[in-house]
Order: structure tokens, then sequence, then C-alpha cells
């Protein structure tokens, strides 16, 4: 029984109440914090940063949404600046959206648009079937094999760039294997990110570490001048990372992985088996079968086997012919040893059938592991409409799976489901006849032109592959390869030729070429570059930097160099890597000399640290896999936190081992 004043009580929603109890506490630290900051500038910036990471880490309102509006708040500052105890605004709002139009976000959209060429062209689709191949279906398998190849791709490419290349193909793998989307980007992108420590040119601050460290030399006197380093002085202590970060999510994956997300939802939409078994009570699945020597099928057309059977062969293999779609299967076609068959039929059909003629099973797809693909190919309605030409005629008199790439598997009619077996390709079609059919998506596309049939299902890939423009996607991501590796150009000039190139070949159209595009990062990562201006320009960095090592500069030196390290993990995620590695090297340098340690071994560990970027999505690889997978910011926390603790504890193990 209610009271008259329970209607009009206030009631926080779910978690309501832990979020505004942080926002408390948050709010008093910004606050005893202004009391002890040496300026009001840096009080303010404070403020802000707090704010951000309580956004994220409670996620308030969506994480672009708090990246815009922190970007809005900075802008903010110069009108407000007067009754704040400014001066000026905290960013100038001339720069504020610099961010736009800076080298990370347009080599981001860049990569995504190569990426997107390179999928056009079927090239990431035979990526995918390979790993499939070799790595199976499980993900202990797999996880290793994507990693340890963005990996290395990463070790010379910038880990954004190798991590947007392979998205499609981890798209495509998830949908082949039925691992959820979300199980197997976090351990490609953090894996790009650890790829980035391999060599000197794996990641923007190894690759400005040896101009600082020259830079440097020219304050220090000629006995304590650092030598740079060579190419691969960092290869062992980043191959160590890389296999820490794959251990760890062949090891605790199913623990700090989300186990699916909205996203892994949509990308099975194309198993549709469940729906066509609910509907027409069909309970088809698909077998690969290899004809042995011996076989009584050898010699045996396709007509002679499928009836009897009740079965239906829907894609072979003769050598290295692949027979499947318009005009490559027909009931003529002939069995011959060491053939692969693609099967569909009911479990219990199959066994015999295998029994019968004493066939080899597979346990997986392989041989069809690309052509019967979810993405590819699967089963559909189509209806045959009243003025169909159709009518009248039986789907062998048209030869159907030969003629229209369709291999018919049941017929609906007047409420009666009529399957394989009730000889339903010799039935005269009727108008109002729905035919469950499997077929590649291409034809069934190109059925949807045809007035002879209405399709049904509409929810299938409508995917357009250009598989005649390989050469020109090749072509134009080699150029843009090459300049990225032997060129001084910029990484987003070098990127958008490959980009702007491949449209201009036709290997996708510009609309296509934006739709490739996930604004949601753009904009994540764009918001929060005035932030690691406002950080940097005020001088709050350079006063977190020195508090910190006041505390612990009486400590051994592996202590101070494991502050260092965790200083620039902790500018990372609010500022650019490059900006933590220019703000934290010289800073490493003077306290190395200090304490009578090597000051090039310090400033190593700053340039490395900068890569350990995974609680939350602020890095480029991070914001560029948060879409697709479907991830949140407690996600990254969670499986992020761990990685972090790896990181720094395999980092400084090596550095002190290898130097």
């Amino acid at each position: 029984m209610t009271t008259p004043g329970d209607s009009d009580r206030i009631r926080l929603p779910r978690g309501g109440l832990k979020k505004w109890l942080a926002a408390g506490a948050f709010a008093l630290l910004a606050g005893w914090l202004a009391t002890v900051v040496p300026s009001v500038e840096i009080a303010w910036v404070t403020a802000i940063l707090l704010l951000t990471i309580y956004l994220f880490a409670f996620e308030v309102v969506g994480v672009d949404v708090a990246a815009i509006s922190i970007m809005v708040l900075l802008g903010l500052t110069s009108l407000l600046a007067p009754f704040m105890g400014l001066e000026r605004g905290l960013v100038d709002t001339q720069h504020l959206f610099d961010g736009f139009s800076s080298n990370a976000v347009i080599s981001i959209i860049a990569v995504m648009i190569i990426g997107a060429g390179l999928d056009r062209t079927g090239i990431m689709s035979k990526v995918a079937a390979t790993i499939l191949k070799y790595g199976g279906s499980t993900e202990k398998r797999i996880i290793p094999i994507i990693s340890g190849t963005v990996a290395f791709i990463s070790s010379f490419m910038q880990n954004v760039g190798a991590a947007a290349l392979f998205l499609p193909v981890v798209s495509r793998i998830s949908a082949r294997s039925g691992i959820p989307l979300s199980r197997l980007l976090m351990p490609m992108g953090f894996c790009a990110i650890l790829g980035g420590t391999v060599s000197m040119v794996g990641s923007s601050p190894l690759i400005l570490l040896n101009d600082l460290i020259l830079t440097s030399n020219q304050a220090l006197p000629a006995e304590q001048r650092m030598e740079t380093f060579g190419l691969f002085s960092v290869t062992p202590i980043g191959v160590a990372l890389v296999l820490t970060g794959i251990l760890y999510f062949v090891v605790a994956g199913k623990y700090v992985l989300p186990a699916a997300s909205g996203r892994d939802e949509g990308a099975s939409a194309t198993h549709t088996m469940k729906y066509f078994r609910e509907v027409y009570g069909i309970d088809y699945e698909l077998f690969e079968v290899v004809v042995p020597e011996g076989s009584d099928l050898i010699g045996k057309k396709l007509d002679d086997i499928e009836h009897q059977e009740r079965i239906r062969v829907i894609a072979a293999v003769h050598g290295d012919d692949l027979r499947i779609g318009p005009g490559g299967l027909a009931r003529d076609t002939p069995i011959a040893a060491g053939d692969v068959l693609g099967v569909l039929a009911s479990p219990e059909h199959f066994k015999a059938f295998v029994e019968r003629h004493r066939l080899t099973v597979r346990p997986d797809i392989e041989v069809f592991a690309e052509a019967l693909a979810p993405t590819k190919s699967g089963i559909a309605e189509v209806v045959i409409p009243p003025g169909s030409r159709l009518i009248g005629k039986s789907a062998r008199d048209v030869w159907m799976r030969k003629t229209y790439g369709i291999a018919m598997v049941a017929l609906h009619r007047q409420g009666k489901t009529y399957r394989e077996g009730d000889g339903i390709r010799d039935m005269p079609l009727q108008a109002g006849d729905t035919l469950v059919v499997h077929t590649t998506w291409d034809a069934l596309a190109r059925l949807e032109k045809d007035p002879n049939f209405v399709v049904v299902t509409t929810e299938y890939p409508h995917e357009e592959l250009r598989p005649h423009k390989v050469g020109w996607a090749a072509l134009f991501f080699g150029i843009a390869l090459f300049m990225v590796l032997f060129t001084d150009v910029r990484l987003s000039v070098a990127l958008l030729t490959g980009a702007i190139g491949m449209v201009l070949a036709g290997v996708l159209t510009i609309d296509e070429a934006y739709e490739a595009v996930s604004w949601k990062t753009v904009f994540l990562l764009a918001s929060l570059i005035p932030l690691g201006l406002a950080v940097e320009t005020t001088g709050t960095a350079r006063y977190i930097a020195e508090q910190t090592l006041n505390v612990v500069g009486h400590m051994p030196i592996w202590v101070i160099q494991t502050a260092i390290a965790a200083l620039a993990t902790f500018f990372t995620l609010v500022m650019s890597n490059v900006g933590a590695t220019v703000l934290l090297v010289p800073l490493a340098v003077n306290i190395a000399l200090g304490v009578g340690a090597n000051p090039a071994v310090f400033a190593l560990t700053v340039a490395i640290a900068t890569s350990n970027s995974f609680l939350i999505p602020t890095h480029q690889v991070n914001a560029l896999i948060m879409g697709p997978g479907g991830y949140r910011v407690p996600d990254f926390m969670r499986a992020g936190g761990i990685m972090t603790l790896l990181f720094l504890v395999v980092m400084i193990a090596m550095m002190n081992l290898v130097f």
C-alpha cells in the first residue's frame, strides 16, 4: 500500500546515486586542488581534467558527446575569463578547432577510406579466409594470429593504420566464426598499440626520440651526452610487450572481454537458419565433404543423388575450379574423386548420406569458408508473382540452379511446406509460391531486378565487390605505404594520397568513402585535442610532473624510472603521446643525471610508456574500435586496467634487463 506522498517522491535512476556520489567526490577533489596549485589557470585546467575523467568513467553521456562538451567548455572560457579570474581563455578560440585538421585525425579518416577500398576489392575477405583456415574458429587460436599479425604490421607503420587495415578482416572473421566482434577487436587494437614499441619507427614518440636526445645533448657537457638509438634497439622490449598482450587475452580474455554487444547481434543477421527453422520447419545445416577414391558417387551426377538422399549440393570444387552461383552448378554436374562438396541437409539425412557413400566429412568449413560465408551467401525467400513467365514450369524445366544461381531447398504453397525429397523440383510453379532457396547474395541482388521473382529477403549484405579494381587498390595502398616509410611527407598527406587515389580510380565512390568514416571517432579525437593543448600551455603538465618527482626523487633508481613511466602513461591518456613525450623527455633526462642514472634509458622510458594507453578510449586505435566493437568506457577500464599494469611491469623489467 502506498502513501499519498509516494508518487511525488524523487527516485534516482538506477546507478544514479553512484554517479552523484562520484560527482561530489570529484568536485571536492577539484576544490582541494584549487587551494594548492600555483595558479588559477592550473586550477581551472585541473578541474576540467577531473570533469573529463568523471564523464568518461561514469558514462554520464556518450564519450563523443562528453569530448565535444569539454571542447565547447574550453571555448567558453574566453567569454567567461573575467568571472573565472583569468586574463584570457584557457585555449585561444582561433585554435579551438585545430583538432579537426590535425595530422592524427586526418590520418584516421584516410586509413578508414583505404581500408574500405581494400575491403571493396575482396582482398580483406581473402585474408580473413586464410586466417580462418589456419586459426579455426576458436578464440584461443584466432586471437594470437590476428593480434600477432597486426602487431608485426604496426611495428613499421602507424598503429592506427594497421588497426584500420584489419578492422574489416576481423569483422568478416567474426561473422564467419560466430565469435562476437567485441571479443576480437580489443585484442587486435591493444596489440596494434603494443606493436608500435617493436621498432624505432613504430610510433610517433619513438620516431621523435632521437631528435629530442640530440636537442638535449646541446645543453650537456661532452662526457654526459647520450647516444641515439638504432632501429631495432627497442625490439626485445617491444616483442616482450606484444607477447604479454597476446598471452593476456588468451588466458584472461574470457574474464575481461565483454561477452557480446548490440553490434554483434547485427553482425549475425545473415545467419537466417533459425528463422527458416521456426517458420518452415527446415532443420538444414551446412556441411563440407570430400569424395574419396573408391566412393560409389564417382561418375554420378547431382541429379542422381539429391532427390534420393534428400540433400542439396550448393557448391563444389573440382581441382581448382569452384562451382557456385549462376552457371556454376547444374543437375548434370558429374562427381569425381577428390571433389569437395558443400552440402545443405538435415543432420539425420546427411549422416545417412555419408555412411552410405563412404565420404570424408570435414569438421569445419574450409574450402568454402569464403564462398559460403554468411557475408557472401545464405538462405532466402523468393515469391513467384502473377505474370511470372515461370508459372506452369518446374525448377527442373528452367534449370533454376544453373540459370539463376538459386538452389531450392523448400517450396511453401497454400500453408504447406514441401522439402527436398518431396519432388519440389518437378512441381509446376504457381503464382504465390514461396521458394526457400540457398543463394549467393550477388545472385539474389540480380533477382531483385528480375520480374519473374519477388525477393522477400531484404536484410542481406548488398555489398558490391569490385575484384577488377584490386590492381588499382594495391597500387595506391602501396604508394601510401611507400610515402609513409621512405619519405618525410606528413603521415596525413601520404595516407590521403592513397585514399583519394582509390576514389579517383573507382575502387570506391566518394559516397562510399564518406560512409567508411566513423564520424564518432573523428569527433571524439578532434574534440579532446584542445584539452591536451590547455594542459600543456598553462603549465599544468609540468606542475604535475614536478610534484610527482618531488615525491619519488630520493627513492631507488628503478622506482624513479617507474614513476616516470606512470607519469607518461597518465599524460598520454589526456593529451597527445607526442606532446607527452616532448614535455617529459627533458624532465626525465635531468632527473636521470641528478640521481646518477642513464639519461638515454630514462628518455626511452618516456617514449615507450606513451604507448601504454589502454584505460580509456582516447588513443586513436581505441577510439577507432570503440564504435564497431560496441564497447563502453567500463570495458576499456576493466581490460585496459590490467593491461596497463602488465605493460609497466614488463617494460621496466625488460629495460633493466636489456640496458
